[in-house]
């Protein structure tokens, strides 16, 4: 994909973050009306969701990069791999797209398209599941692009599918898909008041994420520069 085609690449942005949205809003409106079994209603919300983040980043990655999250393209601007204006540019773009995709799920389900949530997410240990969801997440993208970049799809997606269920949260890890749970009040909700603490917590995850993969990368780097016999 070329630099020259920014329109594109935002449409690609929007159009994932939105289907990303749009399924794990929908996956839990549908696990919540066919169950009344909690465990089995995250189940069902869980699968969906790591199956269509190997979907969308497969076909839409080779055209924005496919990062469907603020969180990971602050990532990208701080190891300076993309621009400050195409940034912005892409967390519009992820955010317009996942309250679209917020409000086709409603829509769906024959559900108010303007709702915001009741669902209490908040304290310390939230946040810190955040922060830790966030730096695996940004840790899994950077560390198969350095070791296998064709594998990324099904890292990402069996990453979340994992912090779902080993995280106190339920993993949002993304900013734009926590401003769009906001407006379900439905099982995959957070009230707004708790929106803004998940979106800080998110955004200092991937920066140590960036750090701590930047310093483990780097000496695998040198070495491979040296060539093996200077390494003997």
């Amino acid at each position: 994909m070329s630099e020259s085609d920014p329109i594109r690449k935002l449409a690609a942005e929007a159009l994932g973050t939105g289907l990303l949205v749009c399924t794990v809003v929908g996956s839990g409106i549908m696990a919540d009306t066919l169950t009344s079994d909690t465990a089995v209603a995250l189940l069902g919300n869980t699968i969906p969701t790591g199956a269509i983040l190997v979907v969308l980043i497969t076909i839409l990655g080779p055209i924005s990069g496919a990062h469907f999250n603020p969180a990971v393209t602050i990532a990208f601007l701080s190891r300076r791999e993309i621009g400050f204006v195409l940034a912005g540019a892409y967390i519009l773009a992820q955010i317009i797209g996942g309250v679209l995709g917020v409000w086709a799920a409603h829509a769906m389900f024959d559900l108010p398209i303007i709702q915001t949530s009741s669902t209490v997410r908040t304290g310390g240990a939230q946040w810190f599941a955040e922060v830790l969801a966030t730096f695996g997440l940004v840790a899994v993208i950077l560390g198969g692009i350095r070791f296998r970049a064709e594998a990324v799809p099904w890292l990402v997606g069996l990453y979340i599918t994992a912090a779902y269920w080993f995280t106190a949260s339920t993993s949002f890890a993304n900013p734009a898909v926590a401003v769009a749970r906001s407006l379900t009040d439905t099982f995959s909700g957070i009230r707004p008041l708790d929106m803004p603490a998940f979106i800080l917590a998110e955004i200092v995850g991937a920066l140590i994420a960036v750090g701590l993969m930047g310093w483990l990368l780097h000496p695998q780097d040198a070495e491979e520069e040296l060539g093996p016999q200077t390494r003997e």
